[in-house]
């Protein structure tokens, strides 16, 4: 299959799909879907983690010097510190978020630009190999179901109503697409940054893992949160492993 048609139909599923999931979440009564969240954060951070070490920073060595490609992870993380602290991106998991909980116009441009972001790192991805393309996007979903849910809600709490809250986030969400073809047709005739784009996306899976996934998930400190958590994290990892033992 064409590379195009892949990247359009998976920054569509990371999308729209990834909305459709929390939307989905948000019918379920409370107590399921505060049982259902941190299980799929746990889930997103393994994903995140391995995908970004195992597959994007590894793929990006082979065309480009070690220190150079580290060097981009660091400014990617240092990037993403300063985005965080000027604009606020964050990526919300909780209904009471202090942090945002007025600042919905806010979480709606700062979900925009990543999910435009989102589009560039898929489409690098797949214009490196296939397999890196469907860990990536796979990744890139895992981890947008809990955000979207999160922001769902706090779009409610700023006094949004239920569809005006839907309809911004299908347009944020929407940026996807645009940027995986800007991505697509930019970096198709621009090979020579793609590794750097590459180290530059797994920066941000690292970040977004170990900055705000992480402690939201030891917000839960007795033992059978803790060992569930682990379990999934382990099966996000695993996850991608499969794809990249299947698809090498």
């Amino acid at each position: 299959m064409d590379k195009l048609i892949l990247i359009i139909i998976f920054s569509f599923l990371g999308s729209v799909g990834s909305l459709a999931g929390a939307f989905l979440l948000l019918i379920f009564p409370d107590k399921v879907r505060l049982m259902l969240i941190p299980s799929l954060i746990s889930y997103a951070t393994g994903t995140l983690l391995a995908s970004s070490l195992l597959g994007m920073i590894p793929k990006a060595l082979v065309s480009a010097s070690s220190s150079s490609i580290l060097l981009t992870v660091l400014v990617g993380m240092i990037s993403f510190f300063l985005l965080e602290k000027l604009v606020i991106w964050r990526h919300c998991h909780v209904e009471n978020c202090e942090v945002h909980s007025t600042a919905g116009s806010l979480i709606l441009l700062g979900d925009t630009f990543h999910n435009f972001v989102d589009g560039i790192v898929i489409a690098a991805a797949f214009l490196t190999s296939i397999p890196l393309g469907l860990t990536t996007s796979f990744a890139v979903i895992a981890h947008e179901v809990p955000q979207e849910t999160g922001d769902f809600a706090i779009l409610l709490d700023s006094g949004y109503s239920k569809n005006k809250a839907f309809m911004y986030n299908l347009f944020s969400s929407m940026a996807t697409l645009p940027g995986s073809l800007i991505g697509y047709f930019c970096l198709k005739s621009a090979q020579a940054a793609i590794p750097y784009i590459l180290a530059f996306s797994a920066a941000s899976f690292i970040y977004i893992a170990t900055a705000d996934l992480i402690p939201h998930l030891h917000q839960k400190t007795d033992f059978w949160s803790g060992i569930t958590q682990f379990l999934l994290l382990l099966c996000g990892v695993g996850t991608v492993l499969f794809f990249i033992i299947c698809h090498p």
